[in-house]
């Protein structure tokens, strides 16, 4: 029997077959989720002073301002709070290294990882141009609890990348991590020779290949730096 006689005797299997395959990724997503809410709950338990914090990427509550409602100290205090906590994400994301490191904050399989790049984009998304912009409480309430929401899964998010680091590749993965970590140092080190410095580069970037994928702006990052230390005087690769 030729595959098309096949296919039309037994097409109906197919579709238990794509119910469970369904049903296997539905469960797969349903364990994530629980366990992206059991670590928040453990973090809220033992961090009280933010336990009222919404830290979901669902609706938020508003929440109870004072009678006189907001002021332009209050709003330029929640745009300084948002800047602190970019600054904070983008020391991973400017720092080969450091995402080596802690490559969980990279990673967008990890439930906590895309938490808060999802509170990222809502706080970024409500953001004003100017405190004059947000005329009405209720603005006020959406962009204030977006900041602390982003502040809240950020810290949870690298919390958990600090206590994990890279338990969750193999030895072999892990010696691979370390030669690209000392290769990154040498591209990246003013005394090493140009030749050193591209070399390093280009072998560090095949260590990470598979292991860890580094964002745009990361490569973007290291590539600039060694392209300087390049174009410093005595840098050329004519004087190396």
């Amino acid at each position: 029997m030729w595959f098309p006689e096949l296919f039309a005797a037994y097409w109906w299997l197919l579709i238990p077959l794509g119910g469970m395959a369904a049903g296997g990724f539905k469960a797969l997503l349903a364990s994530r989720e629980r366990e992206h809410q059991r670590k928040i709950e453990l973090y809220k338990l033992q961090h009280p002073e933010v336990a009222g914090l919404d830290v979901s990427t669902g609706p938020r509550p508003a929440v109870d301002l004072s009678k006189d409602g907001y002021s332009e100290a209050d709003i330029a205090k929640a745009l300084d709070e948002h800047d602190a906590v970019n600054r904070r994400w983008l020391s991973y994301e400017l720092d080969v290294a450091k995402l080596i490191d802690f490559p969980m904050m990279s990673d967008v399989r990890e439930p906590l990882t895309v938490a808060f790049l999802r509170a990222k984009r809502d706080a970024d998304g409500l953001r004003p141009l100017q405190g004059a912009e947000i005329t009405a409480k209720s603005r006020w309430d959406d962009y204030r609890n977006a900041v602390n929401a982003f502040a809240v899964a950020f810290d949870i998010a690298e919390k958990e990348a600090h206590r994990i680091k890279d338990s969750a590749f193999s030895e072999p993965e892990r010696v691979r991590l370390g030669t690209a970590r000392k290769l990154v140092k040498i591209a990246e080190d003013s005394g090493a020779s140009p030749a050193e410095r591209q070399t390093a580069y280009k072998r560090a970037r095949r260590e990470l290949d598979g292991l860890i994928v580094l964002p745009d702006v990361t490569v973007a990052a290291l590539e600039q730096k060694v392209a300087r230390l390049l174009e410093t005087p005595g840098g050329s690769p004519e004087s190396a």
